[in-house]
């Protein structure tokens, strides 16, 4: 059975909208311009690179990524690793073609199967509505979580706010850098 990581750049309030400078939102690009860039907070994600089996994308960070991500050498690894992307409207013909073999997978069901199968964890970057619906699911194991020392209010939240049962989670791995920065990996308690 696979891993399911959710990795995410996350405000201190759970905002993880464009923190990479994506256009329409009013905080955009939070990540490197509000706070000073330490290499050493970002060591976990050439680790996530090295240890992943497939990454899984919710459309929205899919068409993101895809035409962006395929060219840049920090994230050659990925480049060739198996791509799942979860849509109910995506169709083959708009997945790209230079970024290794990618699936549609219509629902979490699907999703779930393919957690039932052989390989490496599967990780999934940006899609804060998948990892909402993944985590509503059970179907998060792990998180890595870079948590900025940053207040954005208003954006959208890694979490979801549905009325639940309290989801446990143990703190496996954390460090705290002169940024502010604070790298925290928790397993879900199951």
């Amino acid at each position: 059975m696979r891993t399911l990581i959710s990795t995410a750049f996350v405000s201190l309030d759970g905002v993880v909208e464009a923190p990479g400078g994506e256009p329409g939102y009013r905080n955009s690009g939070w990540t490197f311009k509000d706070v000073e860039f330490l290499p050493e907070a970002f060591e976990i994600k050439g680790r996530e690179q090295q240890e992943a089996g497939a990454m899984l994308l919710g459309r929205t960070s899919y068409e993101s990524f895809s035409p962006v991500w395929p060219g840049m050498e920090e994230f050659a690894d990925y480049k060739v690793m198996p791509k799942y992307v979860v849509s109910t409207t995506l169709k083959d013909d708009d997945l790209v073609s230079n970024w290794g073999p990618t699936t549609i997978l219509r629902s979490l069901d699907e999703v779930a199967a393919l957690k039932e199968t052989e390989g490496g964890p599967l990780i999934v970057h940006g899609s804060a509505t998948l990892n909402r619906g993944l985590s509503d699911a059970g179907l998060i194991d792990r998180y890595h979580l870079l948590v900025f020392p940053l207040l954005l209010g208003a954006g959208k939240r890694l979490f979801s706010d549905t009325d639940k049962d309290t989801q446990k989670l143990r703190l496996v791995e954390h460090e705290a850098y002169a940024n502010g920065l604070q790298k925290n990996v928790f397993d879900v308690v199951r």
